[in-house]
């Protein structure tokens, strides 16, 4: 008898010891590992760990640790390429430097399909990078179109804005952001936000809405509203305001005597309104303002770019300057010199509409001033995480575009036309 005591007592002192020994390794594990419980059956984390607070990632940052120094410089710079297929230099572009985009003008663009085909192949030749393309076009209706010849045209500005029905401005804005959307263009150089006060203006004209800040603004944040909502980024200009001037700028550098108080009082305030209505990119024009900056035109000007438009107007999205290649810069100015000066002043994309020599001068260019410290790397990673953080925002990508429809735009323009009462030829 005593023997079976003993022996029970035995296996009841050892039943206790592995519990024991269960429970410290439970202990240990939980205590070392408490926020890794495996999951549940159906792959979500059990009920316990839902107060558990996982630290956000900032994809963009991530992805601008990633790219090299060159891919970086390449996103500063928007370029324009000849011919109408993806060419030598297109594909050197893309392969070798990198560069954020492109714009196209009517040359690029002959018809509909061989459009598509060239917009698709040069989204084909830019999988080898990280990031997506611009593919920008000025398209604001009216005169100012590079849609191929089997669009229809939009009325001008000008028409609308005598109608002055901001409805009619964002059902504009709607069929601008489908054309380019069926194309897969992501970018469009419109709406013109530039006050026509000078009947003399050479090249705004017909362009601008009116002479009435409160319509131009009313209508050009209609037509912005209206492409935006087709995932087209709209890019407002050409800040701080291109509608006093009697000289072209595509050929010689407008000089606009107005003072910063007039400015405020006309010219920015339908930039103002933009940026109150989340406007997302800011082209610079090329204007000499003496009474603001006396020694550098706008699209150089730091006190134009970083102090009124983006520290008293409060825009902190993207910059572009107009074509660098226009007469107003490579007229009076060293293209490669402003397009660092350009950066350096606040600028995040510079824009180099055309010749391929050029586009590529202009990368070497801000490549050697990374290089020299000139441009720090702290002021380009800024340049450029704005840049990724909105093609982020849209969502860009190689993904090829199936084309417009034709056919359902032009019944749109019509019923446009139709309304406005003016047929563009």
């Amino acid at each position: 008898m005593n023997i079976v005591v003993m022996i029970m007592c035995v296996m009841l002192a050892l039943g206790g010891c592995s519990s024991n020994n269960s429970q410290d390794a439970g202990q240990s594990d939980s205590s070392t590992n408490t926020n890794q419980l495996p999951p549940n059956d159906e792959g979500t984390l059990p009920d316990n760990q839902e107060d558990v607070q996982i630290e956000p990632t900032d994809s963009v940052e991530e992805l601008l640790n990633r790219m090299s120094t060159d891919e970086k410089i390449g996103q500063l710079v928007v370029v324009g390429i000849d011919g109408t297929i993806n060419n030598e230099d297109s594909r050197r572009f893309i392969e070798e430097y990198h560069v954020g985009g492109f714009i196209f003008y009517k040359d690029n663009m002959e018809s509909t399909q061989q459009a598509l085909r060239l917009f698709n192949d040069l989204k084909l030749s830019n999988e080898v990078n990280k990031v997506p393309l611009w593919m920008s076009v000025d398209e604001e209706g009216g005169r100012v179109t590079r849609m191929p010849k089997e669009f229809l045209k939009l009325p001008t500005n000008e028409a609308i804005g005598k109608k002055n029905d901001a409805k009619l401005s964002n059902e504009i804005g709607q069929i601008l952001g489908r054309e380019l959307k069926g194309f897969g263009l992501n970018m469009d150089f419109a709406p013109v936000l530039d006050i026509h006060s000078n009947p003399n203006n050479p090249v705004i004209g017909d362009r601008s809405f009116g002479n009435q800040a409160t319509v131009v603004s009313s209508l050009g944040i209609a037509t912005m509203h209206g492409i935006q909502s087709q995932g087209v980024v709209p890019v407002v200009k050409h800040f701080p305001g291109h509608g006093d001037t009697s000289v072209d700028s595509h050929i010689g550098l407008p000089i606009v005597d107005n003072s910063l108080d007039r400015l405020r009082k006309l010219e920015f305030l339908p930039f103002q309104d933009a940026i109150n209505q989340e406007a997302e990119v800011v082209m610079i024009a090329h204007i000499l303002l003496p009474k603001v900056d006396p020694d550098y035109p706008a699209s150089l000007s730091k006190i134009v770019i970083s102090d009124i438009l983006r520290n008293e107007l409060g825009f902190n999205g993207v910059v572009i300057t107009d074509d660098m290649t226009m007469g107003a810069i490579v007229e009076n100015y060293d293209l490669q010199q402003s397009s660092i000066q350009s950066v350096i002043a606040g600028t995040n994309i510079v824009l180099v509409g055309h010749d391929v020599e050029k586009g590529i001068a202009v990368i070497q260019a801000l490549t050697d001033a990374v290089k020299n410290g000139k441009i720090s790397e702290e002021l380009l990673n800024n340049r450029v995480y704005t840049i990724l953080k909105l093609k982020e925002k849209y969502g860009l990508s190689n993904e090829l575009a199936k084309g417009p429809d034709v056919q359902s735009l032009n019944t749109d323009i019509r019923k446009i036309v139709n309304e406005v009462g003016q047929v563009n030829k």
